[in-house]
């Protein structure tokens, strides 16, 4: 980021910092020119590690019967859903929507019972659980400090994601924003990025490119 973009993003956040009586979050927003979503190979479907996180703790929820494997992540306090209470789940609208709150994981055997119980709930919405495969807390922890960037609807040439929270230094926000900046930039190219917007959850959008 340009030493004069830096400074006029840094006072913005600066400025709309500590306005509610909530912690806001930031957000980054994202348009792109030229480049035709429709298309599989140009579709967006990254995970962005932050180098500082979100900024902001979030629930997890496994599905899992795997002792081992529940045993593994309590040290994140998950919410642990098996796979006799999948179907109760699915008729129960407020327990659908607690779903849609947290962060999903689950036993990898359990997919395609979860896909068919609960996908047509959590497939358009972006929210199938990720496999736990490989190193189980490491995939939870880089989760919980990434943020997800997919192309939605009808493929618009536009992506939506939170870069960190007003609790966090204005210097770390910027380097999460760099880092999504350059990921997508590798992505898609970054003559293809046509302007960029920031904003806190209350605030108006600034907008930096």
């Amino acid at each position: 980021m340009e030493e004069e973009t830096l400074k006029k993003v840094s006072d913005f956040i600066e400025e709309n910092k500590g306005k509610r009586t909530f912690v806001q979050s930031v957000e980054l927003a994202i348009n792109f020119s030229d480049v035709d979503f429709s298309k599989p190979n140009n579709r967006l479907n990254m995970e962005i590690k932050l180098p500082y996180g979100r900024g902001k703790s979030t629930s997890i929820i496994v599905f899992a019967d795997d002792k081992n494997i529940i045993d593994k992540l309590m040290e994140f306090n998950p919410k642990i859903i098996q796979s006799s209470q999948l179907q109760a789940i699915a008729n129960e609208k407020e327990k659908l929507r607690e779903l849609l709150s947290g962060t999903l994981f689950a036993q990898p055997s359990l997919m395609p019972q979860i896909a068919k119980v609960l996908g047509t709930f959590l497939g358009p919405r972006n929210k199938m659980p990720k496999p736990l495969i490989g190193d189980i807390k490491k995939t939870v922890s880089d989760s919980m400090n990434s943020v997800s960037i997919k192309s939605k609807g009808k493929y618009l040439p536009t992506v939506h994601c939170m870069v960190g929270s007003e609790k966090m230094e204005t210097k770390q926000i910027i380097s999460n924003i760099d880092q999504v900046l350059s990921e997508l930039a590798k992505k898609v190219g970054r003559q293809h990025i046509k302007s960029a917007y920031v904003k806190l959850t209350m605030s108006k959008p600034l907008r930096f490119i």
